[in-house]
């Protein structure tokens, strides 16, 4: 059986996180495998391919802040996808506290 590459990996681990919950960058990096893979998986999700079923929606900085892109569009449809499931905002960003996944290492 072939081993994922890591790409696959972080992909696993975002469809793992549930409606209405956020994971960060290093959280996905940690529960894939390798701590230190924090831009490998922004690296991934830029990678994704369009209409693919992994939530990258869902993957925040450690702060709670969104995906920004130079139009700013992909803040928009980020803030709008964490809406639609019950995420609040709060100054442009998500309450870790409230709203963070809690899943851990084994």
């Amino acid at each position: 059986m072939k081993e994922k590459n890591a790409y696959e990996k972080i992909y696993d681990v975002i469809r793992e996180i549930p409606e209405g919950k956020v994971a960060s960058y290093g959280q996905v990096a940690e529960l894939a495998g390798n701590r230190r893979w924090v831009r490998v998986v922004g690296y991934a999700l830029h990678a994704l391919p369009s209409g693919s079923d992994v939530p990258w929606y869902r993957v925040v900085t450690k702060e709670g802040k969104l995906f920004s892109c130079k139009d700013g569009s992909g803040y928009n449809i980020q803030a709008a996808l964490l809406k639609k499931e019950g995420v609040k905002l709060a100054a442009g960003k998500v309450d870790m506290e409230q709203f963070q996944w809690r899943k851990r290492l084994l």
